[in-house]
């Protein structure tokens, strides 16, 4: 596997020492992170940010400013934290990269400034179907891809501004993601990682580059190429801090700013994750599971894997989109009465439901989690819905509470297999990281689940250490991303599977998990058709 970075990312010797800077724009919050070059956080500066607002039904979006100040309170407050180290000076920080939360977009006018808040990546709007020029439609029908075809239009935010606000649309002087706008505040350059190209943009995935003029995405989107920006692999120079950046953040003038990836991408290496053999799991807002692998494979088929944070690599990804949001979602509806009692203890609630988890048998007492809360373009499809089943008069919350972790483990499990067989590759390594994975029973319960070990990284910050990787990589400090990957992560902790309970998982999740989608999608596409819902 050649994981060497471009002769052209490499930097003078003088930014050979010193510490790696991160800024990881999240969904819940903005990051400002300090490494050493063996992957130690040193220092942090972590802003909560409202993942955001909805002026209809269904809509999500967020000032694109807001997160630019949020950039700002990270950074305060990291300066804050660093004074705990006299000996650690600005001074002594060789460059920095930024990571971002994917597929949300921004609109900026000629002048760099915001012409509408952004469209996050949890929006749910629907852009109208509009015909497809032969033939490109006669090609899709005869490949049975229509309907991934009708998703990309209804998911276009592109397709959907230039619809409803042509205006807007017609005074877009550039089409960011959030990673191109940050990298534009930082650096006054319009440049962004391909590591970051995740959305319904006009991307060839398997290239790893801007598509041909000729494919037909550039007629549907609308976009003009010049709308977007140039693209560099991670560990490739994006700029250097301006002026004004450096006086609003306290970050210095003229520090390197070097191509990263996406959250994921870098969390994956954050992970350890550079070979095929080693599947990296995160229990984010987003669930996921991930291989990276110098092969284009779609582990669901005409769906793509994302760039890696590897130059010239994937991320073979199955993706579980509601993931960790059905834990908020779940406290948010009904733990009213735990979010009291963590309260009163001064603990996260999470820590509360740990604790009475432990006490439910594994299985839940036969209760039984699909974790289907938004639908998918292709496996699930658009019709698929969320599902418990098998509840009975023994059932509190307690038992949903350890049902979504289990469903959502079950669900990874399959996509873990799924990934295998259509990659042909043996995954023997698991590592788990995002918010859950701090969680002992959650770790515990996923090694039993897979009958697998469950490695935990040796930080919480994977994205930034991922960040950070690469940063490192582009600043000569390593000479290539297994070195970096080798240095700078490692394993903290591991739990073993128990072989009385992987037996109980095991059978349900191959007599029953595998078959609850098959059975119930007749009955979830008649609940669509009569409801309407989703569309």
């Amino acid at each position: 596997m050649d994981s060497s970075t471009p002769a052209a990312s490499r930097l003078t010797s003088d930014r050979q020492s010193g510490y790696l800077l991160s800024i990881d724009n999240g969904t819940q919050s903005v990051r400002a992170l300090l490494f050493d070059q063996q992957g130690n956080l040193i220092a942090k500066g972590q802003q909560v940010i409202s993942p955001y607002f909805s002026a209809q039904p269904g809509w999500a979006e967020q000032d694109p400013d807001y997160y630019w100040l949020a950039v700002k309170q990270a950074c305060d407050l990291l300066w804050q934290d660093l004074k705990q180290y006299p000996e650690i000076g600005k001074q002594d920080i060789a460059g920095m990269s930024i990571t971002t939360q994917r597929g949300t977009v921004i609109n900026l006018d000629s002048d760099g400034n915001a012409l509408r808040p952004a469209i996050i990546w949890l929006d749910q709007r629907h852009a109208q179907q509009e015909a497809i020029q032969w033939p490109w439609n006669w090609l899709f029908k005869i490949a049975r891809v229509e309907d991934i075809i009708q998703r990309f239009q209804e998911k276009s935010q592109a397709i959907w501004i230039r619809q409803n606000q042509p205006d807007i649309w017609r005074d877009t002087s550039k089409y960011l993601l959030l990673s191109g706008f940050l990298n534009y505040k930082f650096t006054d350059n319009i440049v962004d990682s391909i590591g970051s190209q995740v959305g319904y943009i006009p991307f060839d995935y398997k290239k790893l580059a801007w598509l041909k003029k000729s494919d037909w995405r550039w007629d549907m989107l609308a976009i003009d190429p010049q709308m977007l920006p140039k693209l560099i692999e991670p560990g490739e120079l994006i700029g250097h801090v301006t002026e004004d950046a450096a006086a609003y953040t306290g970050i210095p003038a003229g520090l390197p700013v070097i191509a990263s990836a996406s959250d994921k991408a870098c969390e994956i290496i954050g992970s350890g994750g550079n070979r095929p053999h080693i599947a990296c799991l995160s229990y984010g807002t987003t669930a996921t599971i991930n291989i990276t692998t110098d092969k284009y494979v779609e582990a669901t088929p005409h769906l793509p894997p994302f760039p890696s944070a590897i130059p010239r690599h994937y991320s073979s990804e199955v993706m579980i989109y509601r993931g960790f949001w059905l834990i908020s979602w779940f406290k948010k509806e009904f733990g009213l009465r735990e979010q009291h009692l963590a309260d009163a203890e001064g603990i996260a609630p999470e820590v509360l439901f740990d604790r009475l988890v432990t006490d439910i048998p594994a299985g839940s007492m036969g209760l039984m989690l699909q974790p289907y809360w938004t639908p998918g373009a292709r496996d699930p499809g658009p019709e698929a819905k969320g599902s418990i089943i098998g509840f009975g008069d023994v059932h509190t919350r307690t038992h949903i509470y350890r049902a979504i972790l289990e469903g959502l483990a079950y669900a990874l499990r399959e996509g873990k297999e799924r990934i295998s067989k259509r990659n042909k590759v043996n995954i023997t390594t698991l590592r788990v990281s995002g918010g859950g994975s701090q969680s002992d029973v959650v770790m515990q319960l996923t090694a039993n689940i897979f009958n697998m070990p469950a490695e935990r990284p040796h930080t919480f910050e994977t994205s930034g250490l991922g960040a950070a990787i690469v940063t490192a990589v582009g600043l000569g400090i390593y000479a290539n991303f297994d070195q970096a990957i080798a240095g700078m992560t490692r394993v903290n902790k591991v739990f073993q599977p128990q072989p009385e309970i992987v037996a109980t998982y095991d059978a349900l999740y191959k007599q029953v998990y595998l078959k609850m989608y098959k059975q119930l999608q007749p009955l979830y596409q008649s609940i669509r058709t009569i409801t309407g819902y989703p569309k």
